[in-house]
């Protein structure tokens, strides 16, 4: 059995505020070892489930050279391989040869969400809301459309309450979630103690390895419309040529195609590779 796990920094015990997932911050050392040690807890859950391969994809953009790039590598259990990318959602090789589940370890609540730790959506400070066929998302949702392009189905996913709420509202009560703490605010919560964090990431993890139907892959639908609202002009300015991506105001885009992958394709590269 092949397990995908897919990690982000601010959904793990211990993690509050922005400074302890920036690279380069005194407290990123230390959040980084606890961020490991999480994926490494999905790691051995995963073995113990039935798994024979396993590859982590860090997907925490930390600024600088830490980007995609924050667990420590010598920390990570020996039997999973790793990924580093240089932008999100490029690294596919592992699902187009055959995944059978994916695993999230450490996801965040979309923007705007209340209760929802460091929440945001991409961009903590220019994105305000996406949107798949009319479904508001945030990054899980990304991450799980990504899977399902190649029919690998999310069956866990770890993070705050209101994290693992989005989660089983957009991929179904089947989904084995963990709260690791509670938001009581955007930079503020209660935190479950990071070593019972990991006892209860590695036992779902194996529990959710147990029945790999528990959650179908997620499809954002056929034809898909990608709605995204950024927070001012500035970033629609650089799609004012572009062939296909639609403006729609200042600060609203759309892109459409016949499937999720090639309407997030066309849109999310361009943008990045522009801001390079």
């Amino acid at each position: 059995m092949k397990v995908f796990i897919i990690s982000d920094m601010e959904g793990v015990a211990g993690v509050t505020k922005w400074p302890e997932t920036e690279g380069g911050e005194a407290l990123h050392a230390d959040r980084s070892r606890l961020y490991t040690e999480e994926i490494n807890a999905a790691v051995r859950g995963a073995f113990t489930g039935g798994a024979t391969e396993v590859v982590v994809m860090d997907c925490h953009g930390a600024g600088k050279g830490w980007t995609f790039n924050s667990l420590i590598p010598d920390l990570l259990d020996r039997r999973c391989d790793f990924v580093v990318q240089q932008e999100w959602s490029e690294y596919t090789e592992f699902l187009e040869q055959g995944c059978d589940a994916a695993l999230f370890v450490g996801m965040h609540a979309k923007a705007g969400t209340p209760d929802g730790v460091m929440n945001h959506t991409v961009s903590g400070t220019g994105w305000r809301n996406l949107s798949f066929n009319g479904t508001l998302v945030g990054e899980t949702g990304i991450n799980a459309a990504l899977c399902g392009t190649w029919g690998c189905p999310v069956l866990m996913v770890t993070g705050d309450r209101a994290t693992c709420r989005e989660a089983q509202e957009l991929l179904g009560g089947g989904l084995t979630t963990v709260a690791v703490k509670q938001g009581l605010g955007r930079f503020s919560a209660r935190h479950t103690s990071p070593l019972r964090a990991r006892e209860l990431i590695e036992d779902a993890a194996a529990k959710a390895l147990s029945n790999l139907g528990a959650v179908p892959p997620y499809d954002p639908g056929k034809p898909c419309e990608i709605t995204v609202e950024l927070a001012t002009s500035e970033e629609v300015e650089r799609y004012r040529h572009h062939a296909v991506v639609e403006i729609v105001d200042g600060r609203t885009l759309v892109s459409r195609a016949d499937d999720w992958w090639t309407a997030w394709r066309q849109f999310y590269f361009t943008f990045f590779r522009d801001i390079d």
